[in-house]
């Protein structure tokens, strides 16, 4: 009889569809009987256990393709160690042909109960045994290949699963990033056309009013000419968190709209609060205290804000909007700086000729 090798991990089972028989059996002699019987069987490798009691765990070791388990034995019921393989995961699968001196239907169904496969009485007839291990062996092997292979699918999929959440989130932050000013972090201006566009059809659809404020830094090109480039980024900066952080609804849209001008756009707000919300801006600006000596109108950062509040009509696009706070913007220039200009009705129905006229 053949000793018990040691053998860890999935790749001991057999690869080359050999059956790896476990006799469990008190009886040296029945031992002895069942190797010879499948001593010239090439493709059929016997074990024998003759101590109940490891059956489990040599099995187990083994990596057994198939296990012929005595019923009656002296130190445990046979019945029971059944129910011992079903019960323990490493063999729970592994088929189980029970030998049995009785040929008792009561006894065969009981073990068939109990988790047993097949039934024989012993000793068997040859060329029956080894057909029924082979069919056993290779029906148990074939399970446990569908069994890797729906493994190995079940990982790929979740590999392919947990690919496209990170895919997805690389171009939700993407698409985050693309959206914003690089300096400042606020929107930039592509964000903001996409932004206006969007707020105008909403506007449009629920019958309310849309306002925008244009911003500019009063004489920034003196302040980096003066303070340095990295002084002037530092107050972009600061300029641009301050305004975002009085534009504090969801809805408000704060952006980079270029150089040293922002845009703020604002949803449900007429001139008034378009009014107050730059009256906000402007002192929270000047609270931050930035020295700017070479400003004509002010020793520190100063803003001038134009503004303009409509209610969108159809066939209207949201430029007339835009306009219409630029030329706001420029009349805030125009007439000294740090100061907030806001738009007349008037002002914004002819807004793009009058700014054409201004600029030419």
């Amino acid at each position: 009889m053949t000793s018990t090798p040691s053998r860890t991990g999935t790749d001991a089972l057999p690869t080359d569809h050999r059956a790896v028989v476990l006799l469990v059996d008190d009886q040296a002699m029945i031992a002895e009987g069942i190797r010879r019987m499948l001593a010239d069987e090439g493709d059929i490798e016997f074990h024998y256990c003759g101590d109940p009691h490891a059956a489990v765990a040599t099995a187990e070791c083994l990596r057994a393709t198939i296990i012929l388990q005595d019923l009656v034995m002296p130190e445990m019921d046979g019945m029971a160690l059944l129910h011992a393989y079903r019960e323990d995961p490493a063999t729970s699968d592994i088929p189980v042909v029970v030998l049995s001196t009785k040929d008792d239907p009561t006894i065969k169904s009981e073990a068939f109960s109990k988790g047993a496969n097949d039934y024989l009485v012993k000793l068997p007839d040859k060329v029956e045994l080894v057909a029924r291990i082979r069919a056993h062996s290779r029906s148990y092997l074939a399970q446990l290949q569908r069994d890797i292979a729906y493994q190995a699918l079940h990982d790929l999929q979740q590999q392919l699963k947990n690919s496209n959440a990170r895919l997805e989130e690389s171009n939700r932050e993407l698409q985050r990033l693309s959206s914003l000013d690089g300096l400042t972090g606020i929107a930039n201006r592509r964000q903001f056309d996409t932004m206006l566009d969007l707020e105008w059809q909403r506007a449009l659809r629920h019958c309310t009013q849309l306002a925008l404020l244009m911003i500019d830094i009063d004489f920034f090109k003196a302040f980096n000419d003066s303070y340095g480039h990295q002084a002037g980024d530092d107050c972009l900066k600061a300029v641009a968190a301050t305004l975002d952080r009085i534009a504090h609804r969801p809805s408000d849209v704060v952006a980079r709209y270029g150089g040293e001008e922002f845009a703020v756009i604002l949803p449900e707000t007429d001139a008034d609060g378009a009014r107050h919300v730059a009256t906000q801006m402007c002192q929270a600006v000047a609270h931050l205290d930035v020295r700017h000596a070479a400003s004509k109108v002010a020793d520190r950062i100063s803003l001038s804000i134009g503004i303009a509040a409509r209610s969108p009509r159809g066939g209207e696009d949201p430029d007339r909007l835009l306009t219409a706070a630029d030329d706001a913007l420029y009349r805030a220039k125009k007439d000294g700086r740090n100061r907030i200009v806001v738009a007349a009705c008037d002002d914004q129905d002819e807004a793009g000729s009058k700014l054409n006229q201004a600029r030419s």
